[in-house]
């Protein structure tokens, strides 16, 4: 998978673009009403989405069981997650894996909740390392120990861990964001 770079940080090519993600980050208007579930990759991404669209169809799984995870909060920082999100009646789910600085400058300005999970960095790492395993084009996927130090220096896709939490953790006395662990949501099974 060739990747490329937006601001110093590396995106795959293969569904995202320099375009889409300047709209993203200057020109997307969050709404009010909008919850936008945010993580570092392969730090329960997938799981907040499964939860919160539980939470917004009122415990009722049969739009979890129906339409797919990428339907129900599209990735806003994707041009397809883009047109999904563009056509979304409110409340509108989002997903995303944005770092703080390239998430919309309107969320500033707007009552929009972010739900943000973090991981463990050790086991964000492993995740990531054998999720992206599986693309036999990654450029340089390496061994583990390759990997790790990538990950440790943030030359991975979608940065650095620690740059993304910390931005995000900056955050943590507006009152529309809310964080939690994964570990947390283990706990709570």
């Amino acid at each position: 998978m060739a990747y490329f770079k937006y601001k110093g940080i590396p995106f795959p090519q293969l569904l995202y673009s320099t375009e889409t993600l300047s709209y993203m980050e200057n020109e997307f208007q969050l709404l009010d009403d909008d919850i936008v579930n945010v993580a570092y990759p392969k730090s329960g991404t997938h799981w907040m989405s499964e939860v919160l669209a539980l939470i917004r169809s009122h415990g009722d799984p049969s739009w979890v069981q129906n339409a797919l995870v990428w339907d129900r909060a599209p990735w806003i920082e994707t041009a397809d997650g883009l047109k999904e999100a563009l056509k979304y009646p409110p409340p509108r789910l989002l997903s995303t894996h944005l770092p703080f600085q390239l998430f919309p400058k309107s969320f500033l300005h707007s009552k929009a909740k972010v739900v943000y999970t973090m991981r463990n960095p050790r086991d964000a790492m492993v995740s990531g390392y054998h999720f992206f395993q599986g693309f036999k084009d990654l450029k340089d996927s390496g061994t583990m120990d390759v990997y790790l130090e990538r990950f440790l220096s943030g030359e991975v896709l979608f940065g650095s861990w620690f740059d993304h939490v910390k931005a995000w953790m900056e955050m943590k006395d507006r009152a529309n964001i809310f964080f939690i662990t994964y570990e947390e949501l283990q706990q709570d099974l």
